[in-house]
């Protein structure tokens, strides 16, 4: 099964309104994990942020996403309260500050609120926190077994899995399983691919996001080293991809798995977030500690300053942001891409893959991504499991 033209593509579409708030509200985290964008990456402008987001700043950004919703008569915005690590800021503070959201937000608009946490400081007390004020909890992890999380240390290199399970059990237990949003897993091509799978499902979460490393052509991901553009390569992620997937679908109850979930609804033309399948405009803007508006931070992986916008809430609203080039880039469509991508047949389906992977050192972002071959595989291997499935 092939993907195909559904219908004509506009060259570029009008700008999307932010439906994700990502608010920065720590900019230090606890632990030092070694293929962490944030710290381990080309710009280290979290170096110049203050270490948490003031009352003035949280103040300032709870107004802007409800003068957003406003003017966009949104139905419905997410609100994700990230770091650095945010649960080193007092629960009690980031409650207050979703309330205040909910406040302001018109009536009729829905504010979907999750904490991203690397789960170390989590409490039975914390999470009661967090669900009274009605935020979920996403938990960041490698595999459900010590040595898949071996690049997960604190600062002193000492291991976090220890507190990494204890956190997993704690969300999966029947008091806080309702606040339980997913678990966040960054692929290593060296792990074995259905041992990870079924280590994460024996921690029983409710649903699984697997990840890409973030990595371009100048730095690229592990087990890329070397790629050129065009230039046949082994596929390190679509094997890992596969391996899980293939034990996905045969599954008799699936949990939802967003990547593959993603690439099932590209294949059958049906709306994706756009972060890593389909063309739909990705809809996310950052928000720095400090109150910087900037793009979506994994751009860090790119150069210093990749990110930045040079607004910021006290002074200017969001829609201010949609007509950044970068923003602007990641929203007009087939405009932006690399001639090459523009012409593949799996276009509607892959999208020209992340954004952020695309970045060549003197080429900028018109690039296919650094996944493509790996893109391409997964695709053609999900579609056909896909046309088996349909076909009589």
């Amino acid at each position: 099964m092939e993907a195909t033209t559904r219908a004509p593509r506009p060259a570029r579409w009008e700008p999307e309104p932010f439906r994700q708030f990502v608010v920065k509200v720590n900019s230090r985290c606890n632990l030092a994990c070694r293929y962490c964008y944030m710290y381990f990456a080309a710009d280290d402008g979290w170096r110049r942020q203050p270490v948490g987001a003031s009352p003035d700043t949280l103040e300032w950004t709870a107004r802007r996403v409800a003068e957003h919703a406003a003017t966009h008569r949104l139905p419905a915005v997410s609100v994700v309260l990230h770091g650095g690590e945010p649960l080193l800021t007092d629960p009690a503070e980031l409650g207050g500050f979703v309330d205040r959201v909910r406040t302001l937000v018109p009536a009729d608009c829905r504010v979907l609120a999750t904490v991203q946490t690397n789960g170390t400081p989590l409490t039975a007390e914390r999470l009661r926190a967090l669900a009274a004020h009605r935020i979920a909890v996403g938990l960041s992890l490698d595999g459900g077994r010590a040595h898949h999380n071996r690049l997960r240390v604190d600062h002193a290199g000492r291991p976090a899995w220890p507190a990494l399970h204890r956190a997993a059990r704690l969300l999966a237990s029947p008091e806080h399983r309702p606040g339980y949003a997913a678990v966040l897993s960054v692929i290593d091509p060296e792990s074995d691919p259905i041992e990870v799978y079924q280590s994460l499902l024996a921690l029983d979460p409710p649903a699984l996001d697997l990840r890409l490393p973030h990595g371009n052509w100048t730095a690229p991901p592990p087990g890329l080293e070397g790629a050129r553009p065009g230039v046949a390569r082994p596929t390190p992620y679509a094997d890992w991809l596969i391996a899980v997937f293939d034990r996905w679908w045969a599954a008799e109850r699936r949990v939802p798995i967003a990547l593959f979930d993603e690439c099932l609804a590209a294949l059958l033309g049906q709306p994706t977030s756009g972060g890593l399948f389909g063309l739909h405009p990705f809809s996310a803007v950052v928000v720095e500690t400090d109150g910087s508006i900037e793009q979506i931070d994994a751009l860090k992986t790119a150069y210093r300053g990749a990110a930045a916008t040079g607004l910021h809430v006290a002074t200017d609203p969001f829609d201010a942001a949609l007509s950044h080039p970068g923003i602007a880039a990641r929203q007009s469509g087939t405009v932006a891409l690399a001639a090459g991508c523009r012409a593949c047949p799996l276009l509607d389906v892959c999208g020209g893959g992340n954004h952020v992977h695309r970045y060549r050192e003197g080429h900028g972002f018109a690039n296919p991504s650094v996944y493509c071959a790996d893109l391409a595989v997964l695709i053609r291997h999900v579609a056909e499991a896909l046309r088996r499935a349909v076909t009589p």
